[in-house]
Formats: C-alpha cells, sequence, structure tokens
C-alpha cells in the first residue's frame, strides 16, 4: 500500500474530526496559488476572505464559512491543526460527529459576524483566515461540559482542562490590542459560541441539528434517484431450495476481521496496524 492509499484509508476511516483536518490542509494547499513570492504573504481574494466591508460580505455571504478553512502560512496551519487535533478528540469524547460538525461550521459563522460587525462599528477595514474561531468553540464547548477533566502535558504533568482553556484565552486578551485585533475578536467571538452551544444543549436544544438537516438536505437532492421498473411478482409455491452456506460464512469470517481490526484501531491507533491488516482494510472499503 502506498502512501496515497495510507491517507485515503485514514480519511476514511478516522472520522469527522480527520476529515476537517484534511478539507483545512487542502484548502491550504489549494491557497498557494495565492501567494506573493516579492511580498513573502498571501493575497487571498474577497471571495475566499472575510471581509468586514458590507458591501463585499453582503454579496459574498459564503466567505463566512470559507475563512475558516484557509490559513496565512504553514506556522499558522500546523498550530491550528495541532489545537484542533486536541480539542477533537476530548470533544468527541462526549459529543456525536454531527454535533462536532455543527458547533464547528455554526462557530465559524457566528464569529464571522461578530468580527465584520465590530470591525464596521469601529469604522475599520481588514479581512481574515483561519479556523481559530471554530477551534476555540470546540475546545471552549468540552471545557464547558468537563472542566475538571485530567489532561497530561509533556514535561509539565496533569493539570486540568480549564487550565489549559484560561491560559489560551488569557493570552489573547493580552494580544487585544497589539495585532491582529480582528482575529482575537473571532477567536473570543467562538469561545462565547462554544460555551452558549453546551449550555443550550444541556438543556434540551441542540443547534447542530440545523447544520445536519441541511446537509441531509443537499445530500438527498443531489442523490441520483433509483427507479425501479415495475416488475410482475410470481408467487411460487414450491418448497424453496436451501441456499449454499459457504457465502455466508465468508462473509462473517470477512466482517470478523474488519470488526477486529477496528477494535484494534479504537484501542490502539491507526499506525498500530501491520502492513497486511491495512491493505485488506483499504481493499474492503471499497
Amino acid at each position: 500500500m502506498n502512501i496515497l492509499d495510507d491517507l485515503k484509508l485514514q480519511y476514511k476511516l478516522g472520522g469527522i474530526a480527520m476529515r476537517v483536518i484534511y478539507w483545512n490542509v487542502a484548502c491550504f494547499l489549494i491557497s498557494l496559488v495565492f501567494y506573493n513570492f516579492s511580498i513573502g504573504q498571501f493575497e487571498f481574494p474577497n471571495w475566499l476572505a472575510l471581509s468586514s466591508d458590507p458591501q463585499v460580505f453582503m454579496f459574498k455571504p459564503w466567505t463566512f464559512l470559507t475563512y475558516a478553512f484557509f490559513h496565512d502560512g504553514f506556522w499558522h496551519l500546523l498550530f491550528n491543526m495541532m489545537v484542533l487535533n486536541f480539542s477533537s478528540t476530548l470533544f468527541l469524547t462526549y459529543f456525536t460527529q454531527k454535533q462536532y460538525l455543527g458547533l464547528y461550521i455554526l462557530s465559524a459563522v457566528f464569529a464571522g459576524v461578530v468580527f465584520a460587525l465590530s470591525y464596521y462599528f469601529l469604522n475599520y477595514s481588514a479581512s481574515i483566515v483561519g479556523a481559530s474561531a471554530a477551534i476555540m468553540a470546540i475546545l471552549v464547548a468540552t471545557t464547558t461540559y468537563q472542566p475538571l477533566m485530567n489532561i497530561r502535558l509533556l514535561l509539565i504533568g496533569n493539570v486540568k482542562l480549564w487550565h489549559i482553556t484560561s491560559v489560551i484565552l488569557i493570552l489573547d486578551l493580552m494580544q487585544f490590542r497589539l495585532g491582529n485585533m480582528g482575529g482575537h475578536i473571532s477567536h473570543l467571538a467562538g469561545a462565547v459560541f462554544g460555551f452558549i452551544f453546551i449550555k443550550l444543549l444541556q438543556n434540551g436544544t441542540d443547534l447542530s441539528i440545523v447544520i445536519s438537516r441541511i446537509l441531509d438536505f443537499f445530500t438527498n437532492l443531489f442523490r441520483k434517484s433509483e427507479s425501479t421498473p415495475f416488475k410482475k411478482v410470481h408467487k411460487n409455491y414450491n418448497k424453496p431450495t436451501q441456499k449454499p452456506m459457504s457465502k455466508i460464512v465468508t462473509k462473517d469470517k470477512t466482517q470478523q476481521q474488519i470488526d477486529e481490526i477496528l477494535d484494534k484501531i479504537s484501542q490502539s491507533g491507526y499506525d498500530c496496524l501491520t502492513k497486511e491488516e491495512k491493505e485488506f482494510l483499504f481493499k474492503a472499503g471499497k
């Protein structure tokens, strides 16, 4: 199995968190066409980045979401994906993948609206990119639900989850007026949305249902309708012949092997699989 097949398999088995990370990396690779080597920075068009100019975002409303999948540099992407992977693992311990995707999308849109309105009333003009607001929402949501969760950090030891989240929020507040104010506004807005999301969920209101229904609508809309021609049914009153059992036994053995490999992944991670097990999963997933 080559590297491409390995990545495809990880994408299939990694769940929604892994797919979001893949989407962010793919968008970054695409955005390299907007890199200006003469000045050494990205120049994102206003149909991808979120602009605070009402004359721009009112006619490009999709930018309230697209900005959350692009990054202004490799280190920006790397740090965000590390925090996203950490936060996603904690969040998915308690919540579903649909709630995860709903929170990511809704928090990005909410933070984008807060950024645009804030800069409009402050009479500033700028644009932003980055998944930081959505990542903050996921981290704060998990912290709101389980603030006393023990996290083991290298060279530090065990700390509470709320300690980590508090340090990140304090750093955002300390840098608020130093630079990238729009980014810090969106970070804090994402954090607020993550807190609200969990509080509403605990009271019985799941905001992620909105995103789930929208995605289901478009999935069903573009799904090819399988039209089956009319078939005349003939009843056969003869005693049915017993089907051979060999296919059923083969299917059961194959499924059993798949289940054993998936259990191994859930316990020790994907990297613990042998080359033969990876190839078997890849072939079974086709």
